[in-house]
């Protein structure tokens, strides 16, 4: 493109956004949207209150942290102001002294990772913990005690802050383009993606689009569902195509994560650029874990692709102090950012398509043997993703990974928009009737309704 200066401004960029806490909610948010309103002043910084009910969430308290330790004869070994991610993301407040034996509980390091902080977050628990490089846990005296100390506090009437930027076109209709901002010191997953929009945003808004472009800045998953729950008629009214951004500064290739049924105008689209590459990966809907999945719910049902480059997990600095700076650099920001451009350039050029939708809520050319779950169907309850950790149906702590039933349980929730029980046991080379119980489970909880 014309600014051939453009991935060292995207990356001093991401450089002063790095050493900011950002979490679900917080001022850390609030500090990242305002530098991305200095990059384009179109943004507007949108906040839900905390307690507010969004679908089946509630938006939590807003979160904030001055300090964080722990000491040992009078040093301190573990500190938040070094770096961030030495603190479990929503921990409660603590001063106290405490044994080896109880410390011990509250820390969390990856054993093949020995070197790295991980990153951990308990939002819907009230809980506290540390995070430390496993080699540096090793070196902890058992026989020592440790001063453990919080200062964070939970506003109940707090905020939970959101950036938006709209940019007119000569069409009401919109292409979505959405990421993540409540990450904290970590540069693919995720400082990448928006900083990159940013800086996109400030190109259309010169380059006079055809299609109006909608982006969205959002805490991950109750950022999209609030959001969702307040526009959802004009997301769907004017829907044109939407992308997913996660995961775009490191050097792999260019890949995708399909939307649910693999057959719409944004899946074309995505396919159509990825292709120009020697090298890309199309992943399917079920390898899903970011905002895809809210905007792809039966009841909102945008057909919304993931962009990505190396898919997150999928990466060994993925939820790791290791994601750092050294994880891009210039050269492939600017890759990214073009690739971005060239998506949006091709939609604007193919503007008289018209494509249709009419099966997108239906799985097509699958044969199936008759049996008795062919005519049990699944009809999800909710908009966008049920909160189940408040049921006892998810943990309560992050992890990198889903168990195969928690991977059968979402996708049950994903896929219920009347399809059958058979129908989507075969898309996920799954047994009928081990989605049969877990399908029966969720009719308990009232998350999904069987109808025969």
């Amino acid at each position: 493109m014309n600014n051939y200066r453009i991935g060292e401004k995207i990356y001093k960029t991401i450089k002063e956004l790095y050493p900011i806490n950002r979490s679900l909610t917080g001022d850390g948010n609030r500090k990242t949207l305002r530098i991305f309103q200095k990059i384009s002043k179109k943004l507007k910084i949108l906040e839900f209150n905390s307690g507010k009910k969004v679908f089946d969430w509630t938006i939590p308290p807003e979160w904030n942290v001055k300090s964080a330790y722990i000491e040992s004869d009078g040093k301190k070994i573990i500190n938040f102001k070094k770096n961030n991610l030495h603190l479990v993301s929503y921990s409660q407040p603590i001063d106290k002294i405490i044994s080896y034996k109880e410390l011990n509980k509250h820390l969390y390091s990856i054993k093949n990772k020995p070197n790295a902080i991980p990153y951990i977050t308990s939002y819907y628990k009230k809980r506290w913990g540390f995070c430390l490089a496993h080699n540096d846990r090793k070196k902890l005296d058992k026989l020592k005690s440790y001063k453990v100390f919080i200062d964070s506090c939970f506003k109940k009437k707090g905020k939970l802050s959101v950036g938006e930027i709209l940019i007119k076109g000569r069409s009401k209709k919109e292409i979505i383009l959405s990421t993540n901002i409540c990450h904290p010191s970590m540069v693919n997953n995720e400082l990448c993606g928006p900083t990159i929009l940013a800086y996109l945003a400030k190109y259309f808004l010169k380059a006079n689009s055809f299609f109006s472009i909608r982006i969205l800045f959002l805490p991950e998953t109750i950022g999209a569902i609030s959001y969702i729950n307040k526009n959802l008629k004009t997301l769907k009214k004017n829907f044109r195509a939407g992308f997913q951004i996660t995961c775009f500064g490191d050097r792999g290739n260019f890949s995708m994560i399909s939307t649910k049924y693999n057959n719409s105008y944004s899946d074309k689209i995505a396919k159509n650029i990825l292709k120009k590459n020697k090298k890309y990966k199309i992943y399917k809907f079920q390898e899903c874990g970011s905002d895809e999945r809210q905007y792809n719910f039966p009841g909102v049902n945008l057909p919304v692709v993931t962009l990505t480059r190396t898919k997150f997990g999928n990466f060994k600095e993925y939820h790791n102090s290791m994601d750092n700076l050294k994880i891009t650099n210039p050269k492939t920001l600017k890759e990214s950012y073009n690739f971005l451009i060239d998506i949006i350039d091709l939609i604007n050029f193919e503007k008289t398509i018209i494509f249709d939708m009419k099966n997108k809520n239906k799985l097509v050319n699958i044969k199936l043997v008759k049996s008795k779950f062919d005519k049990i169907k699944v009809f999800s309850t909710t908009k966008c993703e049920p909160f189940l950790s408040k049921r006892n149906l998810y943990r309560n702590i992050s992890k990198n990974y889903l168990t195969n039933d928690e991977f059968l349980m979402f996708n049950l929730l994903y896929y219920g928009d009347g399809n059958s029980i058979s129908s989507i046991a075969n898309i996920l080379s799954a047994k009928s009737q081990k989605l049969y119980k877990i399908a029966k489970l969720l009719e308990k909880n009232k998350l999904v309704k069987l109808s025969n």
